[in-house]
């Protein structure tokens, strides 16, 4: 199990946005759970059924896509080392 299988579209805040790179030609698009949330059956999907559903769109690729999470707030580095 991963984090894709443990959450919702409806389980995602405002804030979030999720990144799809598409496997066969590398295009990226973004996507909000706002847009999952707008079809019928999207409240009810988890993440990675809508990633095995994302097809590309770009012309004549129709590839699948790779469902990355992108967040809003700023990474922090490394703060540990070694003793």
């Amino acid at each position: 199990m991963n984090w894709k299988t443990d959450l919702r579209a409806a389980d995602l805040g405002n804030d979030v946005r999720l990144e799809l790179t598409c496997k066969r030609c590398g295009a990226v698009r973004f996507l909000s759970p706002d847009v999952i949330l707008a079809h019928h059956s999207g409240r009810h999907l988890y993440l990675d059924q809508v990633e095995v559903r994302a097809r590309c769109k770009q012309r004549g690729c129709n590839g699948p896509m790779r469902m990355a999470l992108v967040r809003k707030r700023e990474a922090s580095g490394f703060v540990g080392g070694i003793a």
